[in-house]
């Protein structure tokens, strides 16, 4: 059985930890629903929220992803680390994927919503 393209475009993407690349993945009028914090419209207002996160180190350990024409959704563990904090979280990413390849909306949920939320709140 041959794999979803949406599914390999996930594969093929992910795990970098690269924002400024995921950056390029957003489509401009992207809707970006954050773990346990505002929703967010548009590429800008994305990249304008990760920007007190320069510092922060990513990594994401893709466990699956199932995808067809209308949904993707990849399963992760993903950790971060920075000024000596570190934790890892699992999380459910679920994503609309436009012709382009471009993410135009995201969902998220985790296994630790106030973990995230209390980490990321220390860059807000």
């Amino acid at each position: 059985m041959t794999e979803h393209p949406n599914a390999i475009h996930i594969r093929e993407r992910f795990g970098t930890g690269d924002l400024a690349e995921m950056a390029e993945w957003l489509a401009d009028d992207v809707v970006w629903h954050q773990i346990g914090g505002d929703t967010l419209r548009g590429k800008q207002s994305v990249i304008d929220s990760m920007s007190g996160v320069a510092d922060v180190e990513f990594s994401m350990d893709l466990h699956d992803v199932v995808a067809n024409d209308e949904h993707t959704i990849a399963l992760m563990e993903v950790s971060i680390a920075s000024g000596g904090q570190s934790f890892s979280y699992r999380t459910a990413e679920i994503y609309h994927i436009d012709q382009d390849g471009k993410i135009t909306e995201r969902w998220a949920f985790s296994d630790d919503t106030q973990a995230i939320s209390a980490f990321f709140s220390q860059f807000a």
